[in-house]
């Protein structure tokens, strides 16, 4: 199961990179992946047409998509759109983060996991 990761290098520019996390077979529940670890969970929900400029993670965590879109551009110059069911961890704690908006304007519901 791929995670894209947003992460910043020594000079603070920050990067995207995707990870793949093995699942295995568990019979009759389907394929999992060992246990990741977590501290907490955070429900979130952004208003319509929101645009949150250059900014860094508040703590390295993985944010899932639940509905609704947000267009992230790291200080690279790479933008991904990102959608309901994919999960990002930002891990760009410092440095000059990135940014993030709503690419069709209207509003978006996520999952925060703190690690």
């Amino acid at each position: 199961m791929k995670i894209t990761r947003i992460w910043a290098d020594t000079s603070g520019e920050s990067h995207y990179s995707d990870m793949e996390i093995p699942v295995m077979d568990s019979g009759p529940l389907g394929s999992m992946s060992e246990p990741l670890p977590v501290r907490s969970m955070i429900l979130r929900e952004n208003p319509s047409g929101y645009d949150y400029g250059w900014h860094t993670a508040p703590r390295e965590q993985y944010i899932v998509m639940l509905e609704g879109k947000v267009e992230i551009t790291v200080s690279d110059g790479e933008m991904r759109t990102f959608g309901p069911g994919e999960i990002v961890l930002v891990a760009d704690t410092s440095g000059k983060g990135h940014a993030s908006r709503s690419p069709d304007g209207k509003p978006r519901k996520s999952l925060f996991l703190p690690v």
